[in-house]
């Protein structure tokens, strides 16, 4: 009895600790989510054998189910940015509120700002998933007010809605129409939306016929499942040693990948850009800016045991420019104070790879180093005429979304 004692002393004043650090960082703003974040046991959502350290971590997120492959295809998100999401959504007491991606923990979190007049409804496509988020809900005293139900949220939630606000809580590549349909007007949707393989979890409002970005945050997820769910196209490029390096687009794939052939067997070349940044600063924009306007931009990843991997100083935003092939790399400042970034690349083109990412590179200096973009999404069926002409636009399946750097 004394252990289970002093371990629920230790969690409440790790959960202390943890919502003051979030206040201090800015991921908590009101008293009402602050007040969620005190009151729910974050530990007992997690797997069983979770160290209460990382259970109350603030970048720490938890893996619950993997597929076949190992891969991780459910979890409990990291403390920061359920917080920020919950802040992103604008929720309020009363309202009626949907989540995608059923966990428990966020959806306890939603119950607490709602209160009893409020209604939660919290969706999976994973049967296993649901059934475990309904169990801990129950034994945490949120049965009776949260509503579990397995749907793929591509279609919607029949019988359910209108939504004041939906959260979704997996990455998602487009916004499905049978979501917008049963958000209310106004009303706030919240998703990790992915463009081009960068992910922005982005705060949305409605805005006559389309939708205005309020809020961006940096944040990974798993990625949608079921019809929603948009795979990329990965290439494996060999090294001499056996061994590969992936290429994944998620869209605008070389035709001609095989002009890659052997590449990394031959002479790297470098260039670099001349922009410099200082130590412990992020620089995440500079991927969405590389995701939005380097054409032949893909993530990378290199096996054990090829020279990538044990290189050290480099980043996975990679770009293909013909038969050449280039990475973001930072070597030391020449002053001897952070780093400078540049490329380095591979194969005939590779200069004309590294140029063209050094070019951006550049550009997001003079451009957008210094500014928050804002986005807007555009469904099938809105007024084309509102997009402004200059706007750099990405194709989606249901709609476009468009970026703005001021």
């Amino acid at each position: 009895m004394a252990d289970t004692h002093d371990g629920a002393d230790r969690a409440a004043d790790l959960r202390a600790v943890l919502v003051d650090e979030l206040r201090g960082r800015g991921k908590i703003a009101t008293a009402a989510v602050e007040a969620a974040f005190r009151r729910v046991p974050r530990e007992r959502f997690m797997p069983d054998g979770t160290d209460l350290t990382v259970a109350y971590g603030v970048d720490n997120s938890v893996v619950t189910k993997r597929d076949e492959h190992g891969v991780a295809i459910s979890s409990v998100s990291a403390a920061y940015i359920q917080a920020r999401m919950l802040e992103q959504a604008e929720v309020r007491s009363g309202m009626t509120v949907l989540e995608v991606g059923s966990g428990g923990l966020n959806a306890a979190y939603l119950a607490e700002i709602v209160g009893p007049q409020g209604r939660v409804v919290s969706v999976d496509i994973d049967p296993e998933v649901t059934a475990r988020a309904t169990t801990l809900l129950e034994q945490n005293g949120y049965g009776d007010r949260v509503r579990v139900l397995v749907a793929d949220a591509e279609h919607g939630v029949p019988g359910e809605g209108p939504f004041d606000a939906v959260i979704v809580t997996v990455g998602a590549w487009d916004i499905p129409p049978a979501l917008l349909d049963q958000l209310r007007d106004p009303g706030v949707l919240v998703l990790p939306l992915i463009m081009n393989g960068v992910t922005r979890t982005i705060g949305f409002r409605r805005a006559s016929d389309h939708l205005s970005s309020t809020s961006a945050e940096v944040a990974g997820f798993v990625p949608m499942q079921g019809d929603g769910r948009h795979p990329d196209r990965v290439f494996l490029l060999p090294d001499g040693n056996g061994r590969n390096v992936r290429l994944s687009f998620d869209s605008g794939a070389p035709r001609e990948i095989s002009r890659l052939d052997g590449v990394l067997a031959a002479e790297r070349a470098e260039r670099w850009s001349g922009v410099t940044i200082d130590n412990g600063v992020s620089f995440a924009d500079l991927h969405l800016w590389f995701a939005w306007f380097l054409p032949g931009f893909c993530r990378i990843a290199p096996d054990e045991g090829t020279d990538l991997a044990a290189e050290r100083r480099w980043f996975p935003f990679g770009v293909v420019s013909g038969a050449g092939f280039a990475y973001l790399a930072v070597r030391p400042a020449a002053d001897g104070e952070g780093a400078e970034f540049g490329a380095r690349a591979y194969g005939p083109d590779g200069q004309r790879a590294a140029a063209a990412m050094v070019e951006q590179i550049q550009a997001w200096d003079r451009d957008g180093r210094h500014t928050e973009p804002t986005f807007h999404y555009w469904p099938v069926g809105s007024d084309p005429s509102l997009i402004p002409a200059d706007a750099p636009v990405m194709d989606k399946t249901h709609g476009v979304v468009t970026i703005s750097w001021p």
